[in-house]
C-alpha cells in the first residue's frame, strides 16, 4: 500500500504527529500491528524552514534530487552555521495501542556534496554525523544504521519488542 493513496494528507506539525497519522491510516485499512515513521532535518542555519515539510520544502515536492538539492546547496552557501540534525519519530500501533519511539542524529552540513546523490535521499550526500569521516551516503548500510536517526528509532522498536 502507498501513503499516495489519495486520501492520505500528511499535515502533522510535528514528525510525531505524522508518523502516528500513518500508523492510524493503515492500521486502519489493514487492521493489524503497524509500524510507521516520519523523518527530516532540522538545519540551524534555516531555522524553522525544513523539519516535517524537508522534502516538500524549497524547490518542492515534484522537483527531482537534483533540483532539491541544488536549491539546499545554494541557500547554505556561505553560511557559517552548518549545524544539522535528523530527526526521526516512529509510532507502532497494536491492537489500538500505541507507542512511540525517537531517534535523533547530530552533525553537519558539508559545504559541498561529497560523494553522488542516492536516489530519494539527496541530503545523505552533504551530512557529515557527529564522530564520523563520511557523509551519510559513503557509510555502509551497517555503519549507517548504527550511527542514524531511523536506525536509532527501530532499535528502540527492537528493544520494545525484546523487553515484551
Amino acid at each position: 500500500m502507498d501513503v499516495e493513496d489519495g486520501d492520505f494528507v500528511e499535515d502533522g506539525l510535528t514528525f510525531a504527529e505524522n508518523a502516528r497519522k500513518k500508523a492510524v491510516y493503515f492500521s486502519d485499512k489493514v487492521g493489524m500491528l503497524t509500524l510507521a515513521e516520519d523523518s527530516g532535518i532540522l538545519v540551524d542555519a534555516l531555522e524553522g524552514e525544513l523539519g516535517v515539510k524537508t522534502r516538500r520544502w524549497g524547490a518542492g515536492e515534484a522537483a527531482s534530487d537534483d533540483e532539491w538539492i541544488e536549491y539546499f546547496m545554494k541557500k547554505m552557501e556561505g553560511e557559517e552555521e552548518r549545524g544539522a540534525k535528523f530527526v526521526c519519530s516512529a509510532c507502532l500501533i497494536d491492537d489500538g495501542e500505541e507507542k512511540f519511539f525517537e531517534g535523533e542524529t547530530s552533525g553537519l552540513i558539508t559545504e559541498k556534496l561529497m560523494v553522488p546523490i542516492i536516489a530519494g535521499l539527496p541530503l545523505s550526500s552533504c551530512f557529515l554525523p557527529e564522530g564520523c569521516e563520511k557523509v551519510y551516503a559513503a557509510l555502509s548500510e551497517n555503519e549507517k544504521n548504527l550511527v542514524s536517526h531511523r536506525g536509532k528509532a527501530i532499535r528502540a522498536v527492537r528493544s520494545f519488542f525484546d523487553a515484551n
